[in-house]
């Protein structure tokens, strides 16, 4: 969950903290106080209130990895101006088995594929998506107008912010992005951002001014 699916600060940005705190709470919290209400010793019973106890806690837990299994994000994906952070649920199955390439056609289980979309060229499908963005399913829901992500790194590059735009933000906020930036090894004139969005919040990712690459993801809110 921590080191894979929802690397920081993934974790937080895509709800995840939220998710283990439900998880935690209901399996250690759940165990160890319906046996403080059930236990006593001698009591006739008391191994099947036992067992019903830990099927609970089972049951618990596994409704609760369940739930993170179908939110881990599985795609990063760079549109026009931004990443979007996409988990597993966020895209059908019928879209996602038109994807252009065969990587893009399956949920990712070794942390989110980067990757770029771009808006069809046909007028008529350039509206069917528009349309369906207005709805609420963008481009970045739809694999089969995803893109390796070298195609659109300099047109995402174009649209980015050099540093300086984010010195306004808070002291806690600055020092993350100052640790950040030191923690490319990039003088900061080579590193422009760009908003990341995901299911909870939004952060600033970093880029290379040159190659376009990310450089590192900074729990900043870009707005």
């Amino acid at each position: 969950l921590f080191g894979v699916w929802y690397p920081p600060p993934f974790f937080h940005a895509a709800g995840a903290d939220k998710l283990v705190v439900l998880l935690v709470g209901v399996d250690v919290v759940l165990g160890p106080l319906l046996t403080l209400v059930v236990f006593k010793s001698g009591k006739p019973g008391l191994k099947f209130d036992l067992a019903c106890i830990a099927i609970v806690q089972t049951l618990a837990l596994a409704y609760g990895v369940s739930v993170m299994t179908r939110s881990r994000p599985v795609f990063l994906v760079a549109a026009v101006d931004r990443f979007l952070l996409i988990s597993a649920n966020d895209l059908d199955d019928s879209d996602l088995a038109q994807g252009s390439k065969p990587e893009f056609r399956t949920r990712s289980w070794t942390g989110p594929r980067l990757v770029g979309a771009q808006l069809p060229i046909d007028v008529e499908d350039r509206n069917s998506v528009l349309f369906s963005g207005i709805a609420g399913k963008d481009v970045d829901k739809f694999p089969r107008y995803y893109v390796d992500y070298d195609a659109i790194a300099q047109a995402l590059v174009a649209k980015a912010q050099p540093l300086d735009v984010l010195t306004k933000a808070d002291a806690e906020s600055q020092a993350r992005i100052d640790a950040a930036v030191r923690g490319t090894g990039k003088p900061a004139n080579d590193i422009v951002w760009v908003p990341m969005l995901a299911r909870k919040a939004s952060i600033v990712m970093l880029l290379d001014r040159t190659t376009g690459r990310p450089l590192k993801a900074v729990a900043v809110n870009p707005w």
